[in-house]
């Protein structure tokens, strides 16, 4: 296959083997295949409009599968698939459930007993997500969208501001969000906090 997958700051790089699920043949660049997710992406949100979620059904394994492939699935075979494979970043591909099962039963805690702010409990999910890495890519775009689905659908309040495609490019932008998630993996969401809500 002769399209490149250079990776930018914070990606993380495939496999050979993962590169073969790619199900367009027909892409040459990077770019192509950028818009080719964005369009499937684009297409999941639209899917999503109007859809009435409980935190339950948004808060299982199974949803957060199915949102990954309806993301990627038109792009890559093994989109709404855990990785089987270990990463720069992330847990080990082997735990990957359980440290899932970990992150949501915290966070059906945080909503149920109003540990922290509504926007706060979107951004702990979503950095919790980008920090287990279940997905072999698209990792942090479906985080910010599960962020946002809740945001949305759970809480009934605005989206946050960070978009859904924009930090995927080469920018300031993107340096902030990946200062603002190292920020959280120390503990500190204050950074992640004001780097969604524009701040």
């Amino acid at each position: 296959m002769g399209l490149s997958f250079k990776c930018q700051t914070g990606q993380t790089p495939l496999s050979e083997e993962e590169k073969e699920g790619l199900k367009i043949n027909s892409l040459a660049t990077r770019q192509d295949l950028d818009e080719f997710e964005q369009q499937n992406i684009a297409q999941a949100i639209e899917r999503l409009a109007g859809q009435s979620l409980r935190i339950d059904k948004l808060l299982t394994e199974r949803f957060i599968k199915n949102l990954h492939r309806q993301m990627f699935g038109d792009v890559w075979s093994w989109a709404g698939e855990f990785r089987r494979s270990d990463k720069s970043i992330g847990v080990d591909w082997r735990i990957i459930s359980i440290e899932l099962k970990k992150l949501l039963d915290n966070c059906r805690y945080w909503f149920e007993n109003k540990v922290f702010l509504e926007e706060e409990i979107a951004i702990r999910l979503s950095h919790g997500l980008v920090k287990i890495h279940p997905f072999v890519n698209g990792n942090g775009r479906h985080s910010r969208l599960m962020a946002d689905i809740m945001m949305e659908n759970i809480f009934h309040k605005d989206i946050f501001s960070w978009g859904t495609f924009g930090l995927d490019a080469v920018s300031g932008e993107r340096a902030n969000y990946i200062i603002a998630l190292r920020k959280a993996d120390e503990g500190d969401y204050s950074y992640l906090l004001n780097f969604a809500q524009g701040k």
